[in-house]
This record gives structure tokens, C-alpha cells and sequence, in this order.
């Protein structure tokens, strides 16, 4: 079978490509141009990427190509990123960029160039079962992927094979090494390339010019100025410039809410202040992986960011929108962000998070809890 793999450079993808071709499948290598370099770029990687993805590639002896979607990545993630931050929202570019660029986009590049399946170095697995394509974690829990995978559906599930899905990280650098691979000893990547190792509000800044304001209290007691309430996120504790003050004791002071239209950043001190906490929230369409929700009421777990524990909670569907009730109390769930959903191992789906209640979460008493919840309790990780 011809594989397209989306080859990036890095070791992951690399072994992803070994994997493959041990296997016997017809390997080739796509690599992925997402952003044009200039001078407000930052320090992005793409041309040592593209060296050492072709270095891999010549490696294996498997074809290379590469594409520039830097266009459809501009349309389909960096100006909803930006429109987000404008909105006071903070928004996560790799679940977009996922659904829009590596298994749409690249999909379609793929089938066009011949390949029957795509494959992506992605930690995450995918089996079919019951008549459906079923998004897994992968058995590396620290690496797994799933979280950032579960806007994607039945037909791109169908066409992508995750090779790494099944093996740990260790073993990944182990292979990469016994195969002498080029990129066995590169350093991971992280964060966004577009941002790089760029100080981030200087980075949003050359799009979102700064509007200083007030940054006050819940109480509304003036404590100072910031340069702009899109810059900041919930729980967010360093870059405030707040020193010390006289009587206001010595625990550090966090981000609890924004009011985008007033221009007022609101703080408050102790990062387990009650200003931080929600237990209810409600979401955009979500996404459930089957093509429906597994029904109008249930228990599962979700996470509201990738590297949260699973926290058990309760989901109602409510038409195009849901609301999730949380067992516990959850820490600065922000709008923007992801709201992703398990049955054990299963990834059901999520969706981006609209409000919570939170004091400043902007939730609004639209829905009222159904009395025939079930009491069961949520399934666990196995």
C-alpha cells in the first residue's frame, strides 16, 4: 500500500517512516512548508526541517516531496488565531491546524500524488470497530496525542495510520539510533513555528497592536496598567509587572478575567483564589468522532487542556451546543480552549469551550439540568 507521510524533520516522524517501510508499505515523504519566514517571524526552523526531513528520506531511500499550504494555513488557522485573541479568547492553533491542513490539505495533496492512506508521527491510535473508525490513546499516556486529534472525523480516521501510536517515546529514540537515522539526537520541537522561541506578546503584538488599560480587583480596587487584555490568559501569573504592595501580603497575583469591551484586566491573589475556579461550561458545535453523540445525557471523563488529568463529568447535549458538568471544581477553564472527551482510552470528541461559570466566565443560565442524569460512575483509564 502507497503511504504518504507527513515528514517534518523531527525524530518522531522519521521513526514514523522507518515504521512504515519495515511493514512493507510504499513509503513517501510530504514535507509541510505552514508559514512564510520574515523579518516578524521569529527564529522558525522550517529550511533545517526541510534539510534533515530530506536527509531522513535519502536515509530510507524513500521519495520526498514538499508543499507550501503557508496560504491555507494563513486562512484556515492564523486568521481564526488571530480573530480569537481580538475577541479576548485564547484559541489552540494545533487542533485547527490538525483538521485543516495535516488531514485535509495534506490529504487531499496525498491522494492526488497516488497514495492510498496518509500517516503522520502523531501519538495517538486509530482501530475500527462496530462499524466505526475509533480514535485511541496512544500506550505512551505522557506523549499521547489524542487531544489535540479530536476534531477530526470517520473519514480521516479511515485514511491515517499512526505508527507510533503503540510504542514509547524511549523506544522511538532507541530505533531512530539502531537505524542511524540523522535526526536520532534532534531536540523535540515545541510550541507554535510561527512563534518560535520569540517572546509570545511580542510576537502577537506585530498583529495586535497593545491598548493599555486598567488591571484592577474583583473588588475593584486599581492595582495597575496592562498593555493589552488580548495578551493574557486565565490563571496566567507571570509578566503582570506587579510588584510588591503595602498590606497586600506576599502571594503572587494571577490573571482572573478579562472584560474585553472595557479594556479591564481583573487579578486577584493566591493561584487557587476562588475567582479561578468553574465546575460548569458550555461549548461551540462540538465534534464527536462516531458522527454522533453517544447520547442526549452521559457520564465520560474530559480534559480542558492537554496536559490535565481526566476529570469525571457529566455532558448534556443541547443541539449544537453542550454543557459539561464537572464533579469537582476545575481551575481556570478559559474560553477558546479545547473541551475534549474519553470513555477509557476512547477519544469521543470535544469542542471549544464558549463560557463557564466562573465569576468572569460569561456563562449564562441558558440550560437547566436534566433530572434523569445518570448516576453511574465514569468509566476509567485502562
Amino acid at each position: 500500500m502507497k503511504v504518504m507521510l507527513g515528514i517534518s524533520g523531527g525524530v518522531d516522524s522519521s521513526v514514523a517512516a522507518l515504521l512504515l517501510q519495515q511493514a512493507g508499505h510504499q513509503v513517501e515523504g510530504l514535507f509541510m512548508q505552514n508559514w512564510e519566514e520574515d523579518d516578524r517571524s521569529g527564529p522558525c526552523t522550517t529550511d533545517a526541517d526541510r534539510k534533515d526531513a530530506v536527509a531522513v528520506c535519502g536515509r530510507l531511500g524513500i521519495p520526498f516531496h514538499a508543499r507550501n499550504f503557508a496560504a491555507e494555513y494563513w486562512d484556515g488557522v492564523f486568521a481564526h488565531f488571530l480573530a480569537e485573541y481580538r475577541a479576548g479568547r485564547t484559541p489552540n492553533p494545533d487542533v485547527l491546524c490538525n483538521r485543516e491542513i495535516k488531514f485535509k490539505t495534506f490529504l487531499d495533496e496525498a491522494h492526488a500524488l497516488g497514495a492510498e492512506k496518509i500517516a503522520t508521527g502523531h501519538y495517538a491510535r486509530v482501530d475500527f470497530q462496530a462499524g466505526h473508525h475509533r480514535l485511541l490513546r496512544a500506550v505512551d499516556a505522557a506523549k499521547d496525542q489524542s487531544y489535540f486529534l479530536h476534531a477530526l472525523g470517520q473519514q480521516q480516521l479511515a485514511a491515517t495510520l499512526f505508527p507510533l501510536g503503540d510504542i514509547e517515546k524511549s523506544r522511538v529514540r532507541e530505533l531512530a539510533r539502531e537505524a542511524a537515522l540523522p535526526t536520532h539526537a534532534k531536540k523535540d520541537s515545541t510550541g507554535i513555528c510561527f512563534i518560535g522561541e520569540r517572546d509570545f506578546r511580542s510576537f502577537l503584538a506585530q498583529y495586535i497592536p497593545a491598548r493599555p488599560g486598567e488591571m484592577r480587583t474583583p473588588a475593584g480596587e486599581l492595582i495597575g496598567e496592562h498593555q493589552g487584555v488580548m495578551y493574557y490568559t486565565l490563571g496566567q501569573r507571570n509578566g503582570l509587572g506587579i510588584g510588591g504592595r503595602h498590606g497586600a501580603g506576599s502571594e503572587a497575583w494571577y490573571v482572573v478575567g478579562k472584560d474585553v469591551p472595557a479594556n479591564v484586566l481583573y487579578i486577584a491573589q493566591g493561584g487557587e483564589n476562588r475567582w479561578l475556579y468553574s465546575q460548569r461550561l458550555q461549548t461551540e458545535t462540538p465534534n464527536w468522532i462516531a458522527g454522533t453523540a453517544p447520547a442526549p445525557h452521559f457520564r465520560c471523563t474530559a480534559r480542558t487542556r492537554y496536559r490535565q488529568l481526566d476529570q469525571a463529568c457529566v455532558v448534556e447535549v443541547h443541539g449544537d451546543r453542550l454543557e459539561v458538568r464537572f464533579d469537582e471544581p476545575q481551575r481556570a477553564v478559559t474560553p477558546g480552549q479545547s473541551v475534549v472527551f474519553y470513555d477509557r482510552d476512547v477519544c469521543l470528541g470535544g469542542a471549544v469551550i464558549a463560557a463557564t461559570d466562573a465569576p468572569y466566565g460569561g456563562l449564562l443560565p441558558a440550560f437547566t439540568p436534566s433530572p434523569t442524569l445518570p448516576a453511574r460512575e465514569p468509566p476509567s483509564r485502562v
